[in-house]
Protein backbone atom coordinates (compact mmCIF):
# COMPACT_ATOMS: atom_id res chain seq x y z
CA UNK A 1 0.00 0.00 0.00
CA UNK A 2 1.39 3.43 -0.80
CA UNK A 3 1.35 6.47 1.74
CA UNK A 4 -0.52 9.56 -0.34
CA UNK A 5 -0.61 12.50 1.46
CA UNK A 6 -3.52 14.64 0.26
CA UNK A 7 -2.46 18.18 -1.34
CA UNK A 8 -2.94 21.16 1.12
CA UNK A 9 -6.06 23.10 -0.44
CA UNK A 10 -4.43 25.69 -0.88
CA UNK A 11 -1.91 24.11 -3.10
CA UNK A 12 -2.70 26.23 -6.51
CA UNK A 13 -1.01 28.48 -8.09
CA UNK A 14 -1.95 32.41 -6.55
CA UNK A 15 -1.43 35.29 -9.02
CA UNK A 16 -1.76 39.49 -8.74
CA UNK A 17 -4.01 40.76 -10.39
CA UNK A 18 -1.63 42.47 -12.61
CA UNK A 19 -0.52 39.02 -13.63
CA UNK A 20 2.98 40.21 -12.00
CA UNK A 21 3.76 38.06 -8.98
CA UNK A 22 2.77 34.46 -9.35
CA UNK A 23 3.27 32.15 -6.13
CA UNK A 24 2.94 28.51 -7.31
CA UNK A 25 2.50 26.64 -3.85
CA UNK A 26 3.21 23.00 -4.50
CA UNK A 27 1.71 20.11 -2.81
CA UNK A 28 4.94 18.89 -1.43
CA UNK A 29 5.52 22.04 0.84
CA UNK A 30 7.64 24.07 -1.64
CA UNK A 31 7.22 27.26 -3.51
CA UNK A 32 8.28 28.56 -6.95
CA UNK A 33 7.46 32.83 -6.95
CA UNK A 34 7.72 34.44 -10.38
CA UNK A 35 7.92 38.01 -10.53
CA UNK A 36 7.23 39.56 -14.30
CA UNK A 37 9.96 37.29 -16.77
CA UNK A 38 11.80 35.90 -14.05
CA UNK A 39 9.78 32.73 -13.74
CA UNK A 40 11.72 31.40 -10.74
CA UNK A 41 12.45 34.62 -8.94
CA UNK A 42 12.33 32.93 -5.43
CA UNK A 43 11.58 29.39 -4.31
CA UNK A 44 11.67 28.06 -1.37
CA UNK A 45 9.26 25.75 1.39
CA UNK A 46 6.25 26.74 3.11
CA UNK A 47 4.06 25.93 6.02
CA UNK A 48 -0.09 26.11 6.42
CA UNK A 49 -1.52 26.39 9.59
CA UNK A 50 -5.25 26.78 9.41
CA UNK A 51 -5.41 29.98 6.91
CA UNK A 52 -1.66 31.27 7.79
CA UNK A 53 1.12 30.83 5.70
CA UNK A 54 4.90 31.20 6.44
CA UNK A 55 7.51 30.92 3.79
CA UNK A 56 11.18 30.42 4.22
CA UNK A 57 12.81 30.83 0.71
CA UNK A 58 16.08 29.12 -0.23
CA UNK A 59 18.02 32.27 0.09
CA UNK A 60 17.70 32.47 4.08
CA UNK A 61 14.65 35.26 4.17
CA UNK A 62 11.43 34.27 5.76
CA UNK A 63 7.76 36.01 4.66
CA UNK A 64 3.86 35.04 5.70
CA UNK A 65 0.24 35.59 5.06
CA UNK A 66 -2.47 35.35 5.50
CA UNK A 67 -5.88 33.44 3.15
CA UNK A 68 -8.88 35.47 3.88
CA UNK A 69 -12.25 34.11 1.83
CA UNK A 70 -10.06 32.48 -1.04
CA UNK A 71 -8.10 35.83 -1.24
CA UNK A 72 -4.05 35.05 -0.44
CA UNK A 73 -2.52 38.15 1.56
CA UNK A 74 0.84 38.20 1.52
CA UNK A 75 3.82 41.42 1.66
CA UNK A 76 1.09 43.84 1.19
CA UNK A 77 0.25 41.68 -2.15
CA UNK A 78 -3.31 40.16 -3.08
CA UNK A 79 -3.33 37.59 -4.91
CA UNK A 80 -6.30 35.58 -6.29
CA UNK A 81 -6.41 31.57 -7.46
CA UNK A 82 -5.60 31.29 -11.07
Amino acid sequence: MTDQTAPHPYADVWVTEDGHVRHELLPNGRYVEARGNRERAYQGRYEVTGDHIEYWDDTGFTADGDFVDGVLYHGGMVLHRK
